[in-house]
Order: structure tokens, then C-alpha cells, then sequence
């Protein structure tokens, strides 16, 4: 039901521009001008793009991130409506910055719970809260720019790198399949270093 939901958001943003607001800024890190660019495409409630982010990230981040090498793009692919109102939140400081995204993904079993989106709401609201008292989490949620930013990311992803499941790794335009082997990314970015 969530998955014909989607496609059926997908197919009515086709008939919408495309473009999303230039107010909201991509959450990406690293140098600007790395010969070597990754876009990581997820979804905050998918346990896999929390493994990325919680054991695979930090490694890449201190190899190739911290030192220039690499900038890495977070873009988002929600595969539900709690995954829409959880990139809306990572997106609501518009600043570009992923400090917000990473805090979600290692708090993901805290907040993705309940058998209803009010029951996930109230968990993230209750999480976002005890992190960050200035967000206001309800003009996050209403925020129409941010959800076009966040549903344009997963129409441009669809179309463009035919992205079917999350987390997936874009390696200088091209897919990167298996986004957990540590050791075939590392060993893919030193050679296009």
C-alpha cells in the first residue's frame, strides 16, 4: 500500500515542475571540489540506511571525507510517509548541514514505532524535542517547500539512476552496488583518487 501510495505521489509530481525550491539546500559533506563524489539515496526508516550511516559512514567519513578526497550528497528517497516527515526534519534548519540526519538514523529505533503515523509523529516529535528545543517541529512537518525538495530528490532519483531500494550509492554518476562491503567502497574511491 505505501509503495502504490509513492508511485502514485511520483506520477503526479511528474505533471508538477520538477525544480525543487532553491531554498532548501542538499545536506551534503566534504570538499566541494573532490575529484571523487558519492550520493548516498535513503530513507529514514529503512534499518539498512541506518547500518550505512551508523558503521559504514563514520569509517568513510574519517578515510576520505575529513580529508578532502571525498563530498558525499544525502538525498531523499522515502519509501514511506514516516520516512517524508523524518527527511523534513533533516531538512528544516536549512543549513546543508547532515548533523540533524546522522542524529536520526542513530536514534532510528527510538522513533520509528507505533502501528499508526501519529504514533511515529509523537516519538520523532518527542526525540527532535530533547535534541533541539528551537525546531518547530510542526512548521517542519507543514513546510510544502521542504516536501518538494524531499519528493523531487526520489522523482530525480527514480528517473535519473532508476533507484529502487535504499540505501544506494551513486560513485561519480554510476551505481555502486553492495553500499555495506566496506572494503570494495574503500578500495572503488583509491582507485578513482
Amino acid at each position: 500500500m505505501k509503495k502504490i501510495i509513492f508511485v502514485f505521489l511520483v506520477m503526479f509530481l511528474n505533471f508538477q515542475s520538477v525544480s525543487a525550491d532553491m531554498k532548501v539546500k542538499s545536506l551534503q559533506e566534504g570538499n566541494p571540489n573532490a575529484k571523487v563524489s558519492i550520493i548516498v539515496y535513503e530513507s529514514l526508516t529503512c534499518g539498512h540506511c541506518a547500518d550505512f550511516h551508523t558503521k559504514i559512514y563514520p569509517k568513510l567519513k574519517n578515510d576520505f571525507i575529513d580529508n578532502g578526497l571525498v563530498k558525499i550528497e544525502f538525498r531523499s528517497f522515502p519509501l514511506d510517509l514516516a520516512a517524508l516527515n523524518a527527511s523534513k526534519i533533516a531538512h528544516c534548519k536549512n543549513d546543508g548541514k547532515s548533523d540533524l540526519l546522522h542524529f536520526l538514523y542513530e536514534n532510528q529505533k527510538k522513533w520509528v514505532q507505533g502501528e499508526k503515523i501519529k504514533d511515529i509523529n509523537k516519538n520523532l516529535k518527542n526525540l527532535i524535542l530533547k535534541k533541539d528545543s528551537k525546531l518547530d517541529f510542526e512548521n517542519c512537518i507543514a513546510d510544502k517547500n521542504i516536501e518538494d525538495h524531499v519528493l523531487n530528490d526520489r522523482i530525480s532519483g527514480a528517473k535519473k539512476y532508476n533507484i529502487e531500494a535504499t540505501p544506494t550509492l551513486i560513485i561519480n554518476d554510476k551505481k555502486f552496488d553492495n553500499p555495506h562491503n566496506y572494503k570494495k567502497l574503500k578500495k572503488t574511491i583509491e582507485k578513482l583518487i
